[in-house]
């Protein structure tokens, strides 16, 4: 059997497919005798796009459409005319959407542009794709690839009306998989669920000339009828998920123009699920899908395939695509990533109460990039996303990770229902404090996504569910098929008001604009005395001197404490102070920035180490302007 794996726009052009890359590592072992092409359509997409419009549309375009516009629907829009033989399919409506949001998020001329090179794209990859007589042609779908992948699929129909499609991915999760079946007769099956398992079966019954109804979670068509079998009850072991195969993608990319507009980098897999979700999900998530079971691979098998994949492609550039670090990990994995002296540069995805011995662990194994779920700075709001963290904890973080040279990736949320204007005021109030520490990279109102304990009970707040508007650019189905379709629905708005939106979003704004300038450093001078350097932007130039019992506070403070345990600490190292005078000096640091609070505790905010600060374009040539 010739099976031909697809991956579309729009996944990262920087980075291989992972499940393109573990299907076709599965089929090797379950089924040796087939024929495995693969086809990577985001990484030719992008090249078209730079030809065709005569480097007009940029590496950097396609990247602002795949990180700015899963929130519109753009991806999916550039290629719905190309699925509906229309390119003015819903053209009037979606530019009356991008009129009303910020032009940095929907560049329009350039996407309609996107739009009219999608059609000839698909026409060619259809013809590029049947000239290899694929038997199946199997597709991938996480969020912006599913109308790219139906417009292809369909494409490919027309010229090899043979050819069986079959869909897989986390859009096709459970209803959202059995409406794409139902709703377009021209894909013949999607696996619903992991498909390591699913899908080798799945074409053993297309070899024998059998229907699939024994294979869980696939959707089939008897005759004219979509049915949907029962998806597994059981998940992937570990231990079955092979080391992804990546050779063909390296030699797409070693042969791509963009070859030297990007930095490639490995993706790989050591565990699914969250084991945090498996015991308190948080209300808004739904990244998990239907199976949020937390499995992770040994750290003897994910260091074999770890370096068996950076031997072989020679790219030290790795990102794990775990939801959450296995905890296990920091006894078995990260000191023998330290121990291997490769030079990696890997991404992690972890929880945000680590303590500063275990950011040094992750420093020291390679991780210089982590996506530690912050969220927010209070405690309150914390508590009913259930995060199982406090706001101080998560400023921690912030000032351990500026210690041992860790970029952080946040966004800061709201809309929670039941949160109130004073959550934010007096948290916002201390930002100018925090400076100096890695800024979220914006605030934004949730989105109610499926999966998620706000979708499945809507007794938690957000009762009204429709789907997210921009499915009426995509699709010609009415609202009950939208709703099974849909990962994204819009829901009345919950917890603050626009007001104090609009001041966080201020906030965070200034926040970022006075990083890059600012520092706050603690100077060692004795076991007496700590110094404190201030050179934070929109505060006075300032040495702080700190002696005896103040000195033992601010160092007693790196870990967060309430009142009453500062003083219970200070008085058992022999510190006489009285809880009064004690209250006054936290009064008086919190004035001078120094210290950050939330729910009755305190945390210290000088770093250790002087901070590296890389600047944009745009920040060099303002400094530049500013000295001519």
């Amino acid at each position: 059997m010739r099976v031909c794996l697809v991956a579309m726009p729009w996944q990262s052009i920087s980075s291989p497919s992972l499940p393109v890359g573990l299907l076709h590592s599965r089929l090797r072992q379950a089924r040796p005798t087939d024929q495995i092409d693969e086809y990577h359509g985001y990484l030719h997409w992008a090249e078209h796009l730079l030809t065709a419009s005569a480097g007009e549309i940029t590496a950097d375009d396609y990247i602002t459409v795949a990180d700015k516009g899963l929130f519109h629907g753009t991806g999916d829009w550039v290629f719905a005319g190309a699925l509906h033989d229309d390119a003015h399919w819903r053209l009037a409506e979606f530019r009356t959407h991008a009129e009303s949001v910020d032009g940095a998020e929907i560049d329009l001329p350039k996407i309609e542009w996107m739009r009219q090179l999608a059609a000839p794209f698909i026409e060619d990859a259809a013809k590029r794709i049947a000239a290899g007589e694929p038997d199946v042609v199997g597709f991938t779908s996480t969020f912006m690839q599913t109308i790219p992948s139906l417009a292809l699929a369909r494409a490919i129909k027309r010229w090899r009306p043979q050819v069986r499609v079959v869909f897989g991915g986390a859009n096709c999760d459970g209803p959202m998989g059995a409406a794409l079946h139902r709703n377009h007769r021209f894909v013949d099956y999607v696996v619903r669920g992991e498909g390591e398992l699913a899908f080798p079966l799945l074409l053993d019954r297309i070899d024998a000339g059998r229907t699939p109804a024994d294979v869980p979670g696939v959707c089939w068509w008897d005759e004219d009828r979509s049915v949907a079998v029962a998806p597994a009850r059981t998940t992937v072991p570990p231990a079955l998920i092979p080391i992804p195969t990546f050779d063909r993608w390296q030699a797409d990319f070693d042969a791509s123009v963009l070859r030297d507009r990007v930095n490639p980098s490995l993706v790989v897999e050591a565990a699914r699920g969250c084991w945090w979700g498996d015991k308190h999900q948080c209300t808004f998530c739904g990244l998990n899908g239907s199976v949020i079971a937390f499995r992770s691979k040994s750290a003897d098998q994910f260091w074999t395939e770890l370096s068996t994949l950076v031997e072989r492609h020679q790219i030290l550039d790795v990102i794990p695509v775990d939801n959450i670090l296995d905890m296990e990990y920091f006894r078995t994995l990260l000191p023998r990533l330290a121990a291997a002296d490769w030079d990696l540069r890997m991404h992690y995805e972890v929880k945000s109460n680590l303590r500063a011995d275990q950011v040094r662990q992750l420093a020291e194994a390679g991780i210089v990039h982590v996506q530690p779920g912050i969220e927010s700075l209070s405690t309150r709001v914390l508590k009913i996303m259930d995060k199982g963290v406090d706001g101080v904890t998560n400023v921690r973080l912030l000032r351990d990770s500026e210690d041992h040279r860790l970029t952080v990736q946040w966004n800061y949320l709201y809309g929670f229902p039941g949160e109130t204007d004073h959550d934010y005021t007096e948290v916002v109030a201390q930002f100018p404090a925090l400076v100096h520490l890695q800024p979220p990279r914006g605030a934004a109102r949730i989105t109610v996504e499926r999966f998620s304990p706000y979708f499945e009970r809507p007794e938690l707040g957000f009762g009204r569910r429709e789907p997210a508007h921009f499915y009426r650019y995509l699709y010609p189905f009415g609202h009950d098929e939208l709703m099974e379709l849909a990962y994204f629905f819009q829901c009345d708005d919950r917890g603050i008001g626009p007001e104090t939106a609009r001041a966080l979003d201020d906030a965070v704004a200034r926040w970022q604009d006075d990083h890059h300038e600012s520092y706050l450093l603690l100077d060692e001078r004795s076991d007496d005395t700590l110094g404190i350097r201030d050179r934070r932007i929109g505060w006075p130039h300032r040495e702080h001197t700190l002696r005896g019992w103040r000195a033992a506070a601010y160092r007693e403070l790196n870990r967060p404490r309430t009142v009453a345990a500062l003083h219970s600490q200070l008085t058992a190292a022999g510190h006489r102070v009285d809880t009064a005078e004690l209250v006054r000096w936290l009064d008086q640091q919190l004035a001078d920035g120094l210290v950050f609070t939330d729910a009755e505790r305190w945390v210290t905010l000088a770093t250790t180490v002087a901070p590296l600060r890389i600047r944009t374009d745009e920040q060099v040539y303002a400094v530049l302007g500013a000295v001519s």
